[in-house]
């Protein structure tokens, strides 16, 4: 496997525990404070924010790459997002495909497409503020 290739997958893990600890946040602490309707756009509005802000912290490790690769960097992580959530909703936690699919929701308050959206953008967003293209 090349070696940047193991990079992104190495920083995409850092922000899939980023994410299960943000979803253990929304479940323990604000739903029960906020409720649901409260609670879940405010999880993915925080989780955008984890989410480059790891990307901004460890867009160094990637080095000096040309503007395609960051933009391929997002859009793996946007791959490996999706195909997590899948798997892990339905062979781990057991959820049915329609449950699976409410994620992208908007209309429940589920602002799960804008972490996505942050996932694909930042690597170049970051790169581009860091002077790394």
């Amino acid at each position: 496997m090349p070696i940047i290739l193991r990079k992104a997958l190495a920083v995409w893990l850092v922000m899939v525990v980023a994410a299960i600890l943000n979803g253990i946040l929304r479940e323990k602490v604000l739903l029960p404070l906020l409720g649901n309707q409260i609670s879940l756009p405010l999880s993915g509005i925080l989780l955008s924010i984890l989410v480059f802000l790891i990307t901004f912290l460890f867009i160094p490790f990637f080095g000096k790459l040309d503007g395609k690769t960051y933009i391929g960097i997002g859009i793996l992580w946007v791959l490996l997002t999706l195909v997590f959530e899948f798997l892990f909703g339905h062979f781990v936690v057991g959820k049915t495909l329609k449950e699976i699919v409410q994620v992208f929701n908007l209309f429940e308050g589920n602002f799960f497409v804008l972490p996505l959206l942050t996932s694909a953008v930042s690597p170049w967003i970051a790169a581009k503020l860091r002077g790394f293209i």
